[in-house]
């Protein structure tokens, strides 16, 4: 009878990953030589030749390459699988993967996180807070996420979106600015005060008025990050369109103020849990139940006295 492949996946799959054989060697803490003759089982079994070796670098053959792909998704399936078998207890356990927009992760979700892990002591959290888009679907990030939140609009129908709150946008400055500046008090107005932007594509919704305008055409500002965005703004450089999540503290202490509060095209921009239904498990809908019932009444847009944030426009 011929021996199994399966103990070789995880070794193949790591020295495609590090292209050394005694990187992965040091990992597993055996000789490098260990590793290299299962590699060559493996080839042997497949009769296929995996690897170019040269004294540089290990590269995968077409076939290994192949192999490579199809072997990352059946070593995620076996440790879901094991993670899906200790969820299924009473108390969640286990390791659960997100990622989440790193502005929104450290302000909102990281205490919301923390409550759901005192909870569940035995369950253990690896959070990857980023700007970037990881791909659900497919490929190292697919296979290694279980939940991710993102804002906005959803566009992958195969994933399963839970939303956790509507999003609003408003326009803010300092007081500073403010007085030095005047408060503009039309959409037309903007275009004579200093307005800082997103760099790239500007986020569905953003500076969109009545009649479609989308503003500004000038900013004196362009960055790609929203807190950078809200200092320029608390320092009074200019009017900023950013979200409440992001501003409501500043707001509540009277660092910002809203202007032209009625006049933006309302927002269909949410914040959602996203998850693929085939990899669903008890911890994971757990989670997204504790996130709906944490985020029903959000924190930003509730004041001391209950009454909603920063809309004081008197």
């Amino acid at each position: 009878m011929k021996e199994s492949i399966s103990p070789h996946l995880a070794v193949f799959v790591d020295v495609v990953e590090q292209q050394s054989f005694s990187a992965v060697a040091r990992h597993y803490g055996v000789a490098p030589s260990s590793v290299a003759r299962r590699i060559d089982l493996l080839e042997q079994q497949l009769a296929s030749r995996l690897l170019h070796r040269t004294t540089h670098a290990l590269k995968p053959t077409e076939s290994g390459w192949l192999f490579y792909q199809r072997a990352k998704v059946l070593l995620a399936e076996i440790r879901h699988l094991q993670d899906d078998i200790l969820s299924q207890q009473d108390e969640p356990s286990g390791v659960l993967r997100m990622d989440c927009p790193a502005p929104f992760g450290r302000l909102h979700l990281m205490p919301a996180l923390a409550a759901f892990m005192q909870r569940y002591p035995a369950l253990h959290v690896e959070l990857v807070l980023t700007d970037s888009m990881m791909d659900l679907q497919g490929g190292r990030l697919g296979s290694e996420v279980d939940v991710a939140l993102r804002i906005g609009p959803i566009e992958n129908t195969r994933l399963v979106a839970t939303v956790l709150s509507p999003q609003r946008r408003l326009l803010l400055a300092s007081p500073d600015y403010l007085a030095h500046r005047g408060t503009p008090m039309s959409v037309e107005e903007l275009a004579e005060h200093d307005c800082l932007s997103w760099y790239g594509p500007l986020p569905p919704g953003a500076w969109l008025f009545e009649g479609r305008r989308q503003l500004p055409a000038n900013p004196r500002l362009l960055c790609n990050n929203s807190e950078a965005l809200l200092d320029a703004a608390l320092r009074g450089l200019g009017i900023v369109h950013l979200p409440t999540w992001l501003t409501a503290a500043a707001m509540q202490r009277g660092a910002l103020q809203p202007l032209l509060v009625g006049q933006a095209v309302p927002e269909r921009a949410c914040i959602h849990a996203l998850r693929q239904e085939a990899r669903s498990s008890a911890k994971v809908s757990r989670l997204i139940e504790f996130l709906k019932e944490w985020f029903a009444r959000p924190a930003w847009e509730l004041g001391d006295d209950g009454e909603e944030a920063g809309l004081d426009v008197s």
